[in-house]
Parts: C-alpha cells; structure tokens; sequence
C-alpha cells in the first residue's frame, strides 16, 4: 500500500536537496537562533515556576498544618527555587543580549544615537525602578495599595522607555525586557533571599524542634508580595513581548 510513496522517496530528496529553499544558516544567524531559543527555554522555565508558586504552591500551604510544611518545604522547594532563580537569571542575561545586538542598533542608527549609550541608559532606568519597588515592597503590607504603587512607578518606567527609544520594536522590549530585570532583580534580591532562610528555619524546627523565629511570617509576606507582583508584571512583559512584532503597531513615533 505505502509501495508508490517510498518509489517516489528518493525522487523528493534529491529535488530538496537541490532546492534554494534550503540554505544553510551562516555563523551569525544560527547564534542569533540559540540565543532566541535559549531565551525561550529559559524563560518558560521561570515564567512556568513563578506561575506554579502563585496559583498552585501558596493556596496548598495555606491548607498545610506545620509538620507536614515541615516534611514539604526543605524537599520541594530548594529544588524549585534553583531552576526558578537560575533561570530568570539566563532568561534575562541572553535576552539583554539579544536586545543590544539585533534590536537596538537598528533603531539606534536611524535614529543617529548610540545604541551602546541608549543601553546603559535603558538598564540604568530599570535598576532604579526595582529598587524603588523594593523600598514599596518593605514599606506597604498591603497587597492591593502595594499594586497601584507598582502600577504607577511601572508606567512612568514605560514612559521613560516611549520617551527614550524610537521604534515599535525598539520601545516594546524596552518596556518587556525591563520588566524582566525587575523581575530577575526581585527573584534574588527578596524571594530568595528571603526563602533560603524559611527553609533553613522550617527544616532545623522539623529536625531539631528549634522553634521557629517571629521573623519569619515577616519575610513569608515579604516573599508572597514580591512573587506576586513579579505574576503581575510577566503579563505586561509577555505581551510586550507579544505585540514586539512588526505586525502589530502600539507605539507610532
């Protein structure tokens, strides 16, 4: 039955082994592809955690008495957080990477500026507004009064970003991209740093019996504000992200 479609096989590679269609990608392409398929890889990794810990993990603890969090915490979450925290670490870095290499000089000579200075500038940007959402975060316990903060300092970041870059492309992974370090940057600078001493507090206390210190339900709140609004953040990234492509025009400058 499959007798005529083998006969006609060796027929088919030789036309598509003879054809212009299939080319042979040149050095500079093929890292401009890893780089774009390590981003993705990376950032599935960590967008798929973040989004695993804010709507499966936090509602499952809540339900946990103590000696099973006990049981739980010191396996699960080493573990996770390793692949959450590394991989918004190579998310970032390879993205930040391809940003200065293929999108920004483009835009950057048309627009007769320096890519190299418009990247400084543009990191700079994003490494101040994380670190006033640090100070909100450690200043407001309230979660949904720490949002419209967040909300307004992230807009005023997109609007420096409109400002500075020229470009639908340009201005979308501007204002994703930061988004993105923010994100990294509240990974380790609160979430870890902060979780590594949960678990090593949650594990002595289920080994040892050594009681757990007051400070921890402090730094807990502290953790669950950062991650959520890092939840928050990677929609407004994501879809930066999304609309990044020409064929879809946001920003007309």
């Amino acid at each position: 039955m499959l007798t005529g479609p083998l006969n006609d096989l060796p027929a088919f590679l030789g036309f598509a082994l003879q054809g212009d269609w299939l080319a042979v990608p040149s050095t500079d392409d093929l890292f401009r592809m890893l780089l774009r398929f390590g981003h993705f890889v990376a950032g599935i990794t960590w967008i798929g955690l973040l989004y695993f810990f804010n709507l499966v993990n936090v509602p499952l603890m809540k339900e946990l008495d103590g000696p099973t969090k006990g049981k739980l915490i010191p396996k699960l979450m080493p573990k996770a957080l390793y692949f959450f925290r590394w991989s918004a670490v190579v998310t970032v870095l390879v993205g930040m990477l391809y940003f200065a290499m293929y999108i920004l000089p483009s835009d950057a000579q048309a627009a007769g500026k320096s890519a190299v200075a418009w990247f400084h500038i543009w990191l700079v940007i994003a490494i101040v507004v994380w670190a006033v959402i640090y100070l909100l975060i450690h200043q407001i316990n309230d979660g949904r009064v720490l949002a419209a903060c967040v909300a307004v300092v992230t807009i005023i970041m997109s609007c420096l970003v409109m400002y500075l870059f020229k470009g639908n492309k340009t201005i979308a992974i501007g204002i994703g991209g930061g988004l993105g370090v923010i994100m990294m940057l509240n990974v380790w600078g609160i979430i870890w740093r902060y979780q590594k001493k949960i678990i090593a507090w949650t594990a002595d206390n289920a080994d040892n019996g050594t009681p757990i210190p007051a400070e921890s339900a402090q730094l807990a709140r502290k953790v669950f504000l950062a991650s959520r609004a890092n939840a928050w953040l990677s929609l407004v990234m994501l879809l930066m992200m999304g609309v990044s492509s020409g064929d879809y025009i946001m920003f007309i400058k």
